[in-house]
């Protein structure tokens, strides 16, 4: 009984300790299945990356090719200032792509997106989510923080391709000369288009802008604008030896990351692009003419008692002094009638000639392709030589005023505008358009203009400054317009030996209490041009010319001036 009862004993313990057997057996077997799908899952996942996407993934692949360069491709090279200052490089950043066939649910997903970038349309991105392509494009250029927040929609079907984009450090500072790309960085405007595939090539550039002088007359062109509620505005500094563009200014500007979102009046360069009739600015031209071809003295008068009758028109005075006019008269008075006067002693072909000489009237040469082509009289007779003696009938650049500009007192060497820097900055062109005996002349009469006559509210103690204004009605559907003008003022710096031009032009603008409601140049331009040369003082560090005991350039000429209070 004792033997049967430990043999039952026997066998129930074999079988709970074979159960216990079979049981572990079983848990390990388990085990052993969870790890074995899960090397199957990833080796799955392997074959998928490194077979599958890399020979059946070939349309996502040439996609992406397609829409932006590989990572290999060579990134855009830099653009800078003179001094180096950054003004357009290329940064790698994020951008969202979706493999729709990986998307579990399009709807929220999409939703989700729309969320994140509220500039996608819910239809547009809900519709890519259920493509039938391998790759999409989804939001270019993606935040940090635009980047989590995709991440934390725990969608697989959502990934991220590193690519290049295109910053613009200064913003709107000088998007007109340096331009913008598109989404696939080609260049569409400025410096971008016109050296779009040196800097796709990696090359880098200098531009001749500083951008310190950029800033300041971007500044005060913007402040003329709207102390005078005009409509635009244009700038220029230009080195006057070379050609070389220290600043330039359009405005309206636009920012240049969101080009594409800019108006039209904004994308448009009035500084290279726009042709306008630039009014009494023209008077250095046929006054250099004048000196240039006959020689005369400046004792030479001309009769401005009346107004002068050409054809079907009556040319007048602004500021008429009713009297005979000597040359320094003409010029620091600004009369139109002794300025056409002078035209017709140069004669219509001489004139038109200079003019040309000068760069005036056919498309300007330069490094950006948005360059406009002035207009000229067709035909060009003795009416238009008149009229185009004192800048009416005849429409150019401001560029190519300030060019012309420069080349009548650098000494008489032809100006190209120049803006990329070349190894050798001197570039001074050895073309002569006037002597040297004219360029003197001029410049004793540009200081005799801001000294004594229109262009006073120019004047910068210290710093010598000459110049012309400019106040020129604009063409409207019943002829010329007196409500709406164009008012320039060119000034060129230290007379004595001149270095630099400052041109400023205001269209539109609208007289004020301080103007006394007066919108012409000597009240809009010519204070600007005075501030931005203030500016560049202190900025280049340009020594102040001491006036105590020193002469006026223009001192010899007074002798041939009759004053308001003689």
């Amino acid at each position: 009984m004792i033997l049967r009862r430990l043999r039952i004993n026997s066998i129930k313990i074999a079988g709970e300790r074979s159960f216990a057997i079979d049981q572990a057996r079983g848990r390990l077997v388990l085990i052993s299945a969870v790890f074995m799908l899960c090397y199957m899952v990833i080796a799955a996942r392997v074959i998928d990356l490194t077979v599958i996407q890399g020979h059946l993934g070939h349309e996502r692949t040439a996609s992406l090719q397609d829409s932006h360069p590989s990572a290999t491709a060579i990134t855009r090279a830099d653009v800078v200032d003179r001094n180096g200052v950054l003004l357009a490089t290329t940064l790698k950043m994020a951008s969202l792509y979706a493999d729709p066939a990986l998307i579990t649910d399009a709807e929220s997903t999409a939703k989700g997106l729309v969320k994140i970038f509220p500039s996608l349309s819910y239809g547009d991105t809900l519709q890519k989510l259920q493509s039938k392509k391998h790759f999409v494009w989804v939001q270019r250029n993606l935040t940090p923080h635009e980047q989590y927040a995709v991440l934390e929609l725990g969608q697989p079907g959502l990934g991220f391709q590193r690519t290049d984009r295109r910053i613009y450090p200064q913003g709107e500072l000088s998007s007109h000369l340096i331009g913008y790309t598109n989404v696939d960085n080609h260049g569409l405007a400025g410096i971008e288009r016109s050296f779009d595939r040196f800097l796709g090539d990696g090359k880098p550039l200098t531009l001749t802008i500083d951008i310190r002088l950029q800033h300041a007359l971007r500044r005060e062109v913007q402040k003329a604008m709207s102390d005078f509620t005009a409509k635009a505005g244009v700038g220029v500094i230009m080195d006057v030896a070379n050609g070389e563009v220290l600043a330039g200014v359009s405005l309206p500007d636009f920012d240049p990351h969101k080009a594409g979102a800019a108006n039209s009046d904004a994308i448009f360069n009035r500084l290279s692009l726009g042709v306008y009739e630039l009014g009494s600015m023209f008077k250095i031209f046929s006054t250099a003419a004048l000196l240039e071809t006959h020689g005369s003295p400046m004792s030479t008068t001309f009769d401005a008692r009346e107004p002068l009758k050409a054809g079907r028109f009556t040319i007048n005075d602004y500021h008429a002094q009713k009297r005979i006019l000597t040359i320094p008269e003409v010029f620091m008075h600004s009369s139109n009638i002794g300025s056409a006067l002078m035209g017709l002693e140069v004669g219509t072909k001489v004139l038109k000639d200079f003019y040309t000489d000068l760069g005036l009237l056919t498309p300007m040469e330069i490094e950006i392709s948005e360059v406009g082509k002035p207009m000229v009289p067709d035909p060009w007779g003795d009416v238009s030589t008149m009229t185009a003696s004192y800048g009416h009938g005849v429409a150019t650049t401001p560029f190519q005023l300030t060019s012309a500009v420069s080349t009548i007192v650098n000494g008489g060497f032809f100006v190209k505008p120049k803006l990329i820097l070349g190894a050798d900055n001197d570039n001074k062109s050895d073309l002569r358009i006037v002597s040297p005996q004219t360029a003197e002349s001029m410049r004793k009469l540009l200081r005799l203009v801001v000294s004594d006559g229109t262009g006073k509210n120019a004047d910068v103690p210290g710093y010598s400054v000459g110049g012309k204004t400019g106040t020129a009605e604009k063409i409207g559907a019943k002829g010329y317009d007196r409500k709406r003008l164009i008012s320039s003022f060119v000034g060129v710096f230290p007379m004595e030996n001149p270095r630099y031009a400052v041109m400023v032009m205001v269209d539109e603008p609208k007289g004020n209490k301080e103007s006394f409601g007066y919108a012409t140049a000597g009240w809009v331009a010519a204070p600007a041009v005075a501030r931005v040369v203030s500016s560049m003082g202190a900025i280049l560090g340009i020594p102040v010319r001491a006036q105590n005991g020193v002469p006026e350039i223009s001192a010899s000429l007074k002798k041939y001036v009759r004053f308001e209070d003689e």
